[in-house]
């Protein structure tokens, strides 16, 4: 049998996030709906107030994106910004994310998927294009300006991803040992950021779920319950699985946080939730007891907002 050496360490969570993961990339070319007005618009506008044109912010909207065929491109760019980020975790890059190595192929197939949804989509609103580009001509009046708009949508809404590598290049080892030494400690250091981020992650979205619940079980509106619906505990219990695939047990008071939570709705139905006023409460004041927890932990955050940063999407907006 084989026995350790002394200079073998065991690795850390960081470590482990960084051999099990690689890099996704996602990037969304979008027509651009919202465009500046120019400065001699803004000093008509700003002149109604007396105000001066150059401290006035404005702007039009080119389309009415409350239109069902916009709503429905909008709604396909909503699906894939949620496959993207529920099968990754935040990285201090924009628009990259860290993905397990298995669910790769998971995510190129429903990202696929979704681009063909996205291509029907567009082309339904290209057919609608004109009826659009009309009534915004009829809503603008004198702001209306022709050249805003291109002869078509085709090719103007996009998605692509990339697998970028994320680490050293190995021709760095021969060409440069200090400096591959330098990038390898940089990547580390990285990694080490992206697990803070995922964990800040974790914990602000069960909070915000446990919230939300505690706020369901416990308020009223015009003294009666309010209205609980099944999605409330539904996004827990996808929130749970979501937590083991993912976490590399990093946090021992995260995953004893997210443990303890899951065992107070662990088989509870939503239906018995809105029937059982005593159980309804007894949820409620248990889950309300971990309130201080969660306080003590979301306390600590990073220095500057990764968690928006790293949950970003390069956008090409084509206005």
């Amino acid at each position: 049998m084989s026995q350790s050496s002394p200079t073998s360490r065991r690795t850390t969570p960081a470590e482990r996030l960084q051999t099990s993961t690689a890099a996704v990339r996602l990037s969304l070319r979008w027509f651009g709906v919202r465009k500046t007005l120019s400065p001699e618009q803004k000093a008509e506008a700003a002149e109604a107030f007396g105000a001066a044109g150059e401290f006035l912010s404005a702007g039009k909207k080119l389309l009415d994106t409350r239109h069902p065929a916009y709503g429905a491109v909008s709604s396909v760019r909503g699906r894939i910004q949620s496959v993207w980020k529920g099968l990754s975790l935040p990285y201090p890059e924009p628009a990259i994310r860290l993905i397990r190595r298995d669910d790769i192929e998971r995510l190129d197939t429903q990202l696929t998927s979704l681009r063909g949804e996205l291509t029907e989509a567009v082309e339904q609103l290209d057919r609608r294009y004109a009826e659009l580009r009309t009534a915004a001509q009829q809503r603008l009046g004198r702001l209306f300006n022709l050249s805003d708009y291109p002869t078509s949508l085709s090719g103007l809404f996009a998605v692509e991803w990339d697998f970028p590598s994320i680490e050293p290049p190995d021709y760095l080892r021969q060409l440069n040992p200090e400096l591959y030494e330098q990038e390898c400690r940089r990547v580390s250091a990285r990694f080490d950021e992206a697990l803070q981020l995922a964990e800040q992650a974790f914990l602000a979205e069960l909070s915000h779920l446990v919230t939300h619940l505690t706020d369901r079980l416990s308020g009223t509106e015009d003294g009666k319950p309010k209205v609980f619906r099944d999605t409330v505990v539904s996004k827990l219990t996808e929130f749970f699985e979501r937590f083991r695939r993912m976490n590399v047990r990093s946090n021992e008071q995260l995953d004893s946080l997210v443990s303890q939570v899951e065992d107070l709705v662990n088989g509870v139905q939503p239906q018995s939730l809105r029937e059982n006023r005593v159980l309804r409460e007894s949820v409620a004041a248990e889950l309300n007891q971990l309130q201080p927890v969660f306080d003590g932990l979301l306390v600590d955050r990073p220095r500057r907002n990764l968690l928006r940063q790293a949950a970003a999407i390069s956008v090409q907006e084509a206005a």
